[in-house]
């Protein structure tokens, strides 16, 4: 393993982990303001203690969160130098957005809604948590319109060995954007989702609570089944896009060598030679694949081997075909993953309206573990992205060998991701303490407060300033 392969491991490793936080973040924050919002309608205390539950499971997350994005960060300038210098000037405005108007702005009224429960108006106080909400949403966007230049480069122009921003209207109009920021956009939501359906079908299973975790159940249910069936939607544009702007991402998702026949079918399994650059064999269901492609049961799709040859020709000798195994299966457990979070969306939402929860045992403790689908289909659809754009970093314009750090040693690659995997694991041991502290408290009295909860717990002779 060189410093390059290193790199890349370390870059994936702490991603991975920083992207658990993200999409629940986005998911949570919106769950809460609903359930915030149903209590300011509704005047249901329930509502308000079900809020504060949530909520100081979502400032966990968000806490991690920032710590993680920032560890994260660090790599740009230690291990991809030449990368950062190259995109510098096309990714400035967006991460500046996001860093100074998106996030500032979550930080912001997180801290408001977490103090001004007894302090503002109810509906004033209700804005906040959906300023909250919208600042994660905008985060996400300006995050992903930097990560779509790198799938699909546009607005630009080269100079002086560097990537110039020339139109800030097309990267944002950028048509990869607007098919993968939906369709990362419902995933958080039914992260965020997900979590609080296991989590309130375990409570209901140990009878914590039941009337209020079956409120939570209702509400979160539903927003998994509808962001599960938008996900899906999304998804399918996302591949359609493929076609046009990335056709040899999506030859391997099918691990197909050679260009199909019209229609192409869609394999199902396959046992990939990569050396041989064939299939021993495959299971393919017909006409499907020109579905996913041209919606229509008719059209061709370009095969690796084709798309090699003219990728040579436009670009120059080298090797243009991705990892076809990672590619080919982390696209299956992210269809199947994201399938039974549909199924079982679906089902959970007629069993809630039925009120049979108690009466399904089997059924809360498959939801306990069906918390992990989303994050398994998050992790494997963004490995999926990554990997099957390689060799490229940019697509077409910057290969990912060219943009690592050209001073940066083996060792010092090696120190930094020993050092990393170390603090995130003291933080994923943290994390998973103070979720499963709070979740497994049996009671959840009124706080009167004015606070979330104890930790935020602030009297008023600790609020004033004391200034003799």
């Amino acid at each position: 393993m060189g410093t390059l392969e290193l790199a890349r491991l370390q870059f994936a490793s702490t991603t991975i982990f920083h992207y658990f936080f993200v999409p629940m973040s986005i998911g949570l924050a919106l769950i809460i303001a609903i359930m915030q919002t149903l209590y300011v309608k509704k005047g249901d205390e329930i509502y308000k203690r079900m809020t504060k539950f949530w909520g100081t499971l979502f400032l966990i997350n968000f806490a991690v969160g920032v710590v993680t994005g920032i560890l994260q960060e660090f790599q740009f300038g230690m291990n991809w130098s030449t990368y950062s210098r190259f995109v510098g000037d096309v990714f400035g405005p967006s991460l500046a957005i996001e860093g100074l108007l998106a996030f500032f702005m979550e930080s912001t009224f997180i801290g408001i809604w977490i103090f001004g429960w007894d302090r503002l108006s109810k509906r004033v106080h209700l804005i906040s948590i959906w300023l909250v909400s919208i600042g994660t949403i905008l985060s996400a966007f300006w995050i992903l319109s930097a990560n779509a230049f790198m799938q699909h480069p546009v607005g630009y122009e080269l100079a002086d060995g560097r990537a110039q921003m020339t139109s800030i209207k097309e990267i944002l109009t950028n048509g990869h954007l607007w098919v993968q920021f939906p369709h990362t956009l419902f995933a958080a939501f039914a992260t965020g989702a997900f979590l609080i359906a296991g989590v309130s079908a375990w409570k209901i299973a140990k009878k914590h609570d039941v009337t209020m975790f079956k409120k939570s159940f209702r509400i979160s249910i539903i927003v998994a089944t509808i962001s599960a069936m938008f996900v899906m939607v999304f998804g399918h544009q996302q591949a359609q896009n493929l076609v046009e702007t990335q056709p040899m991402k999506l030859a391997a998702a099918e691990a197909l060598w050679n260009t199909s026949d019209d229609p192409a079918p869609f394999t199902v399994l396959a046992g990939i030679d990569t050396d041989a650059k064939e299939n021993s064999f495959e299971i393919q269901i017909p006409y499907l694949l020109s579905l996913f492609s041209y919606s229509k049961f008719s059209g061709e799709v370009e095969g690796m081997n084709q798309i090699q040859a003219a990728y040579e020709a436009k670009y120059g000798p080298g090797d243009y075909i991705p990892p076809v195994k990672t590619v080919f299966w982390s696209f299956r457990a992210m269809v199947m993953s994201g399938t039974a979070m549909l199924l079982l969306g679906l089902y959970g939402w007629y069993a809630s309206r039925k009120d049979l929860l108690e009466k399904k045992p089997w059924f809360t403790k498959i939801m306990v573990y069906a918390i992990s689908l989303p994050f398994i289909a998050n992790t494997v659809g963004w490995i999926m992205t990554e990997m099957g754009r390689q060799p490229w970093v940019v697509f077409g314009v910057m290969q990912t060998k060219d943009a690592v750090s050209p001073s940066v040693t083996f060792n010092e690659v090696l120190f930094s991701f020993i050092s990393f995997t170390l603090m995130y694991a003291i933080l994923a041991g943290v994390t998973v303490y103070l979720f499963v502290k709070h979740i497994k408290k049996k009671d959840q009295p009124e706080d009167t407060s004015g606070n979330l909860d104890d930790p935020f717990d602030v009297s008023e002779e600790e609020a004033t300033p004391n200034v003799t």
